[in-house]
């Protein structure tokens, strides 16, 4: 085995870990807090989070054993299944992240009739449309025997078959549009609707600063120090909306453009993709899978809060067994202690 593919493994292995346990998590605050399941973008991260277990349960470990093996991991069946399955979830994946985004500027630049545009029921007809779109491009390459094990990526994804040259121009068309159609779309949907954000905040910031300076300027007396501080709370407000924004689509396009473009440059038949750079860019993808909690979720008060009770109660728990387990051990001993000074 070599360094890079042992690195790959390990990284595989790594990403697959951290997707599930964190992905996990967030559907474990789901169950523990009504708070959050009252929330109707609470609809969006549990569809999110469903399609990254599923990616890591099914597809990163056909990946692993691709990469070990350097070969297709199971029989045809198989691989026909796991690349199915890896078109509707990224795509689901996608327009999750697609319709989050659309809720976050629908809740900031209409914050009135907020209640009114996204409901749950609207909520639901947006999950429903993301899986029948999914599922129209994942039954596509079914049935045009469009998925199989590509060497390139070490994994069963949309793959064009050996002897299959005639349909080269078919399968490009359907690459194409599927990659404009999940990839190109969600990139437009998620800086429209974040740039529009980000907007709206700066003018909010803006605001803010210029009652806060009049009220320093009235404020004669106040010590020099209080002045920095609020100044300093000033431009931290001002880069933290532009910070969050970054992460938002600056994550997107790190873990998915690499993959994309490379299976777009794939359709030319003078280029050849190497080994190594198919499964990095593929490794990258599933690395999107185990960065969406923290992005999402996680990093928030609201499922911070959540996470530290549960584990809170965890704690408490193993503290009362301990102890109880600690007392009853203390009276076995004792019991022993007089049964033997009795005989």
């Amino acid at each position: 085995m070599s360094i890079p593919e042992f690195l790959l493994e390990v990284s595989i292995v790594v990403i697959s870990v951290v997707s599930l346990l964190t992905n996990l998590s967030v559907l474990l605050c789901f169950t523990q807090s009504a708070e959050l399941r009252s929330h109707v973008p609470g609809v969006f991260v549990l569809n999110l989070s469903f399609s990254n277990i599923l990616l890591t349960v099914i597809n990163m470990p056909a990946t692993f054993l691709g990469v070990a093996r350097s070969s297709k991991p199971f029989g045809d069946s198989f691989c026909h299944a796991v690349s199915f399955a890896e078109t509707f979830i990224t795509t689901n994946a996608m327009l999750s992240m697609a319709a989050l985004s659309m809720d976050r500027w629908i809740a900031v630049v209409f914050p009135l009739s907020y209640s009114s545009k996204m409901r749950y029921r609207d909520a639901l007809l947006i999950v429903a449309y993301s899986w029948l779109h999914s599922l129209t491009f994942a039954l596509t390459q079914l049935m045009m025997d469009w998925g199989g094990y590509s060497h390139a990526y070490a994994s069963c994804t949309v793959h064009l078959g050996a002897g299959k040259a005639q349909q080269l121009r078919a399968y490009s068309a359907f690459t194409a549009l599927f990659h404009g159609s999940s990839f190109a779309l969600c990139l437009f949907v998620l800086c429209f609707a974040y740039l529009k954000v980000l907007r709206v905040a700066r003018s909010h910031c803006k605001r803010i600063d210029v009652i806060t300076v009049q009220t320093l300027i009235l404020l004669v007396d106040i010590h020099p120090s209080v002045k920095e501080r609020c100044l300093a709370q000033q431009k931290k407000r001002r880069q933290r909306a532009s910070k969050k924004i970054c992460i938002f689509i600056g994550s997107f396009i790190l873990c998915f453009s690499p993959y994309v473009v490379t299976r777009l440059v794939e359709l030319f038949p003078s280029v050849h993709i190497p080994r190594y750079w198919g499964i990095a860019t593929k490794c990258m993808c599933y690395a999107k899978a185990s960065s969406d909690p923290f992005v999402y979720c996680l990093l928030r008060q609201q499922y911070r809060k959540v996470l530290v009770s549960i584990i809170g109660r965890v704690m408490t728990k193993e503290k009362y067994f301990l102890s109880v387990h600690s007392s009853s051990s203390m009276l076995d001993a004792t019991d022993d202690n007089c049964l033997a000074r009795i005989t």
